[in-house]
């Protein structure tokens, strides 16, 4: 884990330096790339970010690094010392709270009523991402996985019609999307939630919003309960 952290330190990741694409404002695609850099933490934290280097990889001017980091700054995923560095953010586990907070009680209500009103399309859909996690989970693709994991949860949102509820919650979730990747590996944490899942959506299918709930509970609750672990596993990752 040293070495790779190391490196990470001195290389921004493929991904995030491929060429931006024209047409769209070069700040927004940089804070897209970076932040994806950091949740997927191919950007650790405490990796030291330059400016200067930024904008060398992407082809661009200070300005939109300057935008990105900003923005970046804002959901608390860096730490900006004026005239001195920026620098990833440990996972603060305040904020992972406040975001799960957040994300169980607008959730909770969105598979109420879902489960009240059951659609058979959006059942399908579901179904249709259960299927797609169940295959890459038996690739042990992590990264498709946890994608079709907030694929999952955003069709439940667009359902109900909270696409910008959807937004917030993505823009308040970085530090317990860190962690929750950081669990992902942990045996046992994939198949937890591809069960979990499936039983959300015969829930909602069979019109029982009470059991749509407690599955959902459930479901968010298993990556804050494994928090000293987590800390152990990573020493220097989180701060509580």
């Amino acid at each position: 884990m040293a070495s790779s952290k190391a490196a990470l330190k001195q290389h921004l990741p493929l991904r995030s330096t491929e060429r931006l694409e024209r047409g769209r404002q070069a700040a927004p695609q940089v804070f897209e790339r970076l932040r994806e850099a950091i949740l997927s933490l191919e950007l650790t934290p405490g990796t030291t970010l330059s400016r200067t280097t930024l904008a060398g990889q992407f082809g661009v001017s200070s300005t939109p690094i300057r935008d990105a980091l900003m923005r970046l700054e804002e959901e608390g995923l860096v730490d900006v010392f004026p005239q001195h560095a920026t620098v990833v953010s440990p996972i603060d586990l305040t904020l992972a709270h406040q975001a799960h907070f957040l994300r169980r009680s607008l959730e909770l209500e969105i598979v109420r009523s879902l489960a009240l009103k059951p659609d058979p399309r959006l059942i399908a859909r579901l179904k249709g991402i259960l299927a797609q996690q169940q295959a890459l989970m038996e690739a042990n693709d992590l990264q498709a996985f946890e994608v079709a994991d907030q694929d999952f949860h955003r069709h439940l949102y667009e359902a109900a019609q909270m696409q910008d509820l959807w937004q917030l919650v993505r823009s308040r979730s970085g530090h317990i999307d860190r962690l929750r990747r950081l669990n992902l590996p942990t045996p046992g944490k994939i198949e937890s939630i591809l069960r979990h899942h499936r039983l959300i959506v015969e829930a909602i299918a069979d019109g029982k919003p009470g059991d749509a709930q407690q599955h959902l509970r459930d479901h968010l609750s298993g990556t804050l309960s494994h928090v000293d672990e987590i800390s152990a596993r990573y020493p220097g990752y989180v701060r509580k």
